[in-house]
């Protein structure tokens, strides 16, 4: 599995007029899932985003983590975060799980944030559709976590 981590002041997902979520301080993550993947991907992945040290502390330091601000999280399939750019002008998409797979470790990946942060901290797209996503990313502060 592959993350787009970014700290976000707002993040806001929308899809056509009947879909919209938005969150406040905390973080938007783009996630892609492999065509290999497993439930502990899932679940490894899940951990490590919740308790990455990207929010400041007293100091100023990124030693904060999503836990410790009591941040929220959006999260958003991103099946492109797997293409391959390295031939020709177009990107080959052959390592992205299939829309089963694909679909299945999304929402495990979701279940497991829930399960850490609680259901009422965390915003989602919809797997598959067409989204149009706002974010509004503060320091900038973005990584890439893979598992």
């Amino acid at each position: 599995m592959r993350a787009v981590v970014q700290r976000v002041s707002r993040g806001c997902v929308k899809i056509g007029t009947d879909y919209s979520q938005e969150i406040n301080n905390g973080m938007v993550v783009l996630l892609g899932v492999h065509k290999e993947d497993s439930n502990q991907n899932a679940q490894k992945l899940a951990e490590k985003v919740c308790n990455l040290r990207i929010f400041n502390d007293e100091n100023e330091k990124l030693n904060r983590s999503l836990i410790d601000i009591d941040g929220k999280m959006l999260v958003v399939s991103q099946f492109t975060l797997y293409g391959d750019c390295r031939k020709g002008n177009r990107p080959s998409f052959t390592d992205a799980a299939g829309a089963e797979l694909g679909n299945m470790l999304y929402e495990k990946f979701i279940e497991c944030i829930k399960n850490i942060l609680g259901s009422d901290k965390v915003k989602t797209g919809i797997f598959g559709e067409m989204m149009s996503v706002e974010i509004k990313n503060e320091g900038p502060v973005t990584l890439i976590v893979e598992m």
